[in-house]
């Protein structure tokens, strides 16, 4: 719930009021700890997703407590998100959460540092119906043993088998359901002592989760490429010292497994009320018909249903001669570049990814990107979603973007170094469908001694790029902190700006943040409407002029560490109507006395920290 909103809805302004007496009011003769299992509270006639919108609103603003957490923790929840406040999650609130909330679907309990992780695998068992679960930057796997993806009990049921590769007893791989987990996100949580713990932890559990579609967790590829050469040896060391099958088992089951669908299904010999069939068929639908969905989608341009089902037939009987294993992966996250084939060869329906490309020196860095451009060949014209973080010259990247460019709908640079003469008009000609744009970057180390402009005048001349559907757009580079401004090393980024911020009319979000070049003369430039006010009797001619006006549409603009002067940010308030928030923290051109004037102009939130 956004509560930018410009007229917010009756039940929010409910929601905005008990969160705003939710101390004083509702939890009054409340305590931080109860004994008690289960609490008839005040919210226990709300519909689950009021509770949810509650607890949301209370935890971004940062109000959320434990006895308040109490009270929400009710049998119709079906998404918790404790994210926002790690230091909430503890052995007391988890026994609570297993005992009062066995419909979740979804779990965040991301950042916490409190909780054992035997408490964390005694709650996984008490959620049958849980599809998604995140554990990112927890500490719940500091070794292996004694955690909740390392325990060595045998006795757990089904469930917290399925979700701790450690712990899988043979059991858990006999019972007929499998837990129904589709998104699992678990970075930087240690999967272990050995080298070798993180790919042998992944390869049980992508093999012991049939239904997984999401997944961010250590050793993913590396776990890939170990299935798909079939070196279940290299694991039989784990699998003896954590007490479970050893990998081979598992993955002759999964494949029993997924044959045994695949036959039924193209056969049509099972019974539709058949309860073993149905229980299948939620896990292994998705396997031949969700991933066709994805890649055939409207944001797809170049693959029809028809090509998407041709491609998945060639991959499978091209695979099942070898008895290869096909993943219905389609959100990866951590990856290296170098295992992207692996990857590919087991999850040919991925639409989102995120890769790191190892740099160490330049000619290194070359030679990984062609690697991943190779890679990314396994999807063309189904990417949705790219992240790369790539601490290398961004003048390499534009022939892997070319590669996969066409299908885009999100892109992020992390990490990347520019200089004047990076072809940044050439990464955004080459993802034309873009809505989300994210670059971070290190700035021109120094200005060259003659700025060349030519280049990007005839990009500009030409009117292109356009990216005509951009939503989103973040260009932030990086300053030191004993910096007062940055260097204003990149004076021709200017015209690539305006001509991206001209053919991107569509644009609601904008970060331009320690831009190396002057952005108030370009901001001037692009709303050089002199006297423009919209009214009852505005010329035709005008209103044509608003309706091709840039940044009409956009609503939140961070403009940190930039030049830009408070005339500017009336002028940015004045014209773009839609606008609800303005970020212009440590720009030197602004004093307190200017901040005070634009807020008194409109209702438009304006932020400034000197």
């Amino acid at each position: 719930m956004d509560e930018d909103d410009a007229l917010p809805s009756l039940m929010q302004l409910c929601l905005f009021s008990l969160a705003d007496n939710m101390k004083e009011v509702w939890m009054k003769d409340s305590a931080d700890s109860y004994s008690f299992r289960h609490v008839m509270g005040p919210f226990n006639l709300l519909p689950g997703d009021l509770v949810e919108d509650l607890t949301c609103l209370l935890s971004n603003r940062k109000q959320l407590s434990r006895a308040a957490l109490h009270f929400l923790l009710v049998p119709q929840l079906h998404n918790l998100s404790l994210e926002r406040c790690p230091g909430l999650v503890t052995s007391a609130i988890c026994a609570h959460i297993a005992a009062r909330c066995q419909g979740l679907w979804s779990l965040d309990l991301s950042g916490a540092q409190q909780l054992p992780s035997k408490v964390l695998s005694a709650t996984l068992c008490c959620l049958p119906a849980l599809r998604s679960l995140s554990l990112a930057g927890g500490p719940f796997c500091l070794s292996s043993s004694g955690s909740s993806f390392c325990s060595t009990s045998t006795s757990q049921p089904p469930v917290a088998s399925s979700f701790c590769p450690s712990s899988l007893s043979s059991s858990s791989f006999a019972s007929p359901s499998p837990v129904p987990l589709t998104s699992l996100l678990a970075l930087d949580i240690g999967f272990g002592e050995q080298k070798e713990e993180p790919a042998a932890a992944a390869a049980y559990l992508l093999l012991s989760l049939p239904g997984l579609k999401t997944v961010a967790m250590e050793g993913v590829a590396q776990a890939c490429r170990l299935i798909e050469h079939r070196e279940f040896s290299q694991t039989d060391e784990f699998s003896i010292r954590e007490g479970v099958p050893r990998l081979v088992e598992v993955w002759s089951k999964r494949r029993h497994r997924q044959d045994r669908w695949m036959e039924k299904r193209e056969g049509g010999t099972a019974a539709a009320g058949n309860e073993e069939y149905e229980e299948e068929k939620i896990l292994w639908e998705g396997y031949c018909e969700d991933s066709d969905e994805d890649v055939s989608g409207e944001e797809g341009p170049s693959c029809t249903g028809n090509q998407v089902e041709e491609k998945r037939k060639g991959r499978v009987s091209s695979q099942s001669g070898d008895e290869q294993l096909i993943l219905q992966l389609k959100n990866v996250k951590g990856v290296t570049c170098d295992l992207l084939d692996s990857l590919g060869n087991l999850c040919p329906h991925i639409c989102s990814i995120s890769v790191n490309v190892d740099h160490k020196t330049d000619t290194v860095a070359r030679n990984q990107v062609s690697v991943l451009a190779a890679g990314l060949q396994t999807w063309p014209g189904q990417l949705q979603s790219l992240s790369l973080l790539y601490p290398g010259p961004l003048e390499d990247l534009p022939p892997a973007l070319r590669v996969t460019g066409s299908s885009l709908v999100s892109l992020t640079l992390d990490g990347v170094k520019t200089s004047p003469h990076c072809p940044l008009l050439e990464v955004m000609e080459a993802c034309p469908r873009l809505r989300e744009l994210l670059i971070f970057a290190e700035p021109p180390s120094k200005p060259p001694a003659v700025q060349q402009e030519d280049v990007v005048g005839q990009w500009v001349s030409l009117g292109r790029p356009q990216l005509p559907n951009l939503c989103s757009l973040s260009i932030n580079f990086s300053l030191c902190h004993s910096q007062i401004m940055p260097v204003m090393s990149w004076l021709s980024l200017r015209k690539v700006l305006k001509c991206l911020l001209v053919g991107s009319p569509l644009l609601e979000r904008l970060s331009l943040v320690s831009l190396p070049c002057p952005l108030n003369c370009l901001l001037e430039d692009l709303l050089a409407v002199d006297n423009f006010h919209v009214s009852g009797s505005v010329w035709f001619a005008d209103l044509c002029v608003y309706a091709n006006l840039p940044l009409r549409h956009v609503r939140h603009v961070d403009l940190t560490w930039t030049d830009v002067k408070a005339v500017m940010v009336e002028t940015l308030v004045r014209r773009c109507r839609r606008l609800k928030l303005v970020d212009v923290s440590h720009c030197w051109e602004i004093s307190l006395d200017d901040l005070v004037t634009c807020k008194s102009l409109s209702d438009v939130k304006v932020v400034w920290v000197k």
